[in-house]
């Protein structure tokens, strides 16, 4: 019989490329996860990782192989856990939830203190990062993202489409030229993101709407974006859910300039069995359709559910 501590060794290494960010994950010391490794190397009578200075422990082909069944063994026993010990009844434990940084900051995290309120004895951790999340490393329980998952073992649902629109302080619009038609636009600045550092093509939409625009101001983060429009020196696409929550920000030609995008929330196929994953998969899909005005910019305030 395998030592199911060997297998969360080996899934933490194959997750973190790294014995010591492993170690530090589970607690142990950097020497008990190499043995543990070597140990579960030796039991199998294969080499599951290749390892090196530069990439670290990556899986071998055995590996890769051996890496789908950890994850199903994983799955399984935390799904068990839970209905055995009474978890599923009272949803305690622990979350941990990964989205695009605007949305996490400005949408994601109220809602999630609104869910903790609801279910206290469960613990969050919110992740609004300018990337994809990774749950093949299990970085997250759940993920919300710009593009739906191409491939992998997940369930997978459409969140909600929402509008980015093109918007300007009330000081910048008054002090600079008028913009009346798209053309007027040729005579101002703005602030976008920085091409080559893009994690999705969803985000070029710039271009689109003001070709041979002058971009003065870039960031990969689309707050640092929102606090540069502020500034009154430039415009900006922003997602609606941010801007139209601030009244210092209007949104310029909004019936001609409206961009839309979706937002799609996986999680892996082994949680679906979880209910405190799944009680929070419902209360996201709940809230976030309350908030469609708000995600479509007719609307400047988050909604909660009752």
């Amino acid at each position: 019989m395998l030592d199911w501590d060997g297998l969360r060794y080996f899934l933490e290494v194959a997750r973190t490329q790294r014995v010591s960010a492993a170690a530090l994950r589970l607690g142990v010391q950097h020497s008990t996860v190499s043995r543990r490794i070597h140990a579960l190397e030796r039991e199998l009578d294969t080499l599951l990782f290749d390892k090196s200075k530069a990439t670290g422990f990556t899986l071998t082909e055995e590996g890769i192989r051996f890496f789908a069944y950890a994850e199903q063994i994983e799955g399984t026993l935390t799904t068990a856990r839970e209905e055995i010990s009474g978890q599923s009844q009272t949803l305690s434990g622990h979350l941990r939830v990964g989205s695009t940084e605007g949305f996490g900051n400005y949408v994601l995290a109220p809602l999630m203190t609104d869910f903790q309120r609801r279910f206290p004895a469960i613990t969050l951790d919110i992740m609004p990062v300018p990337r994809f999340i990774s749950l093949s490393k299990r970085e997250a329980d759940i993920a919300i993202s710009l593009e739906r998952p191409q491939r992998g073992p997940y369930l997978c649902t459409k969140l909600l489409d929402y509008s980015l629109k093109l918007y300007g302080t009330a000081e910048y619009l008054a002090r600079k030229a008028p913009i009346r038609k798209k053309t007027d636009l040729a005579e101002h600045t703005f602030i976008g993101y920085v091409e080559e550092l893009l994690f999705s093509d969803r985000l070029r939409y710039l271009d689109d709407i003001v070709a041979n625009s002058r971009v003065i101001f870039k960031s990969t983060s689309v707050i640092a974006q929102y606090h540069a429009t502020l500034q009154g020196e430039s415009l900006a696409i922003l997602p609606c859910f941010m801007a139209a929550q601030d009244p210092r920000l209007q949104a310029v030609l909004e019936d001609d300039i409206v961009v839309t995008r979706s937002f799609w929330m996986y999680c892996h196929e082994d949680l679906r069995h979880s209910r405190r994953v799944m009680a929070l998969w419902d209360f996201l899909k709940k809230s976030v359709q309350l908030n469609q005005a708000l995600l479509r910019g007719e609307a400047g305030t988050l909604r909660y559910l009752a």
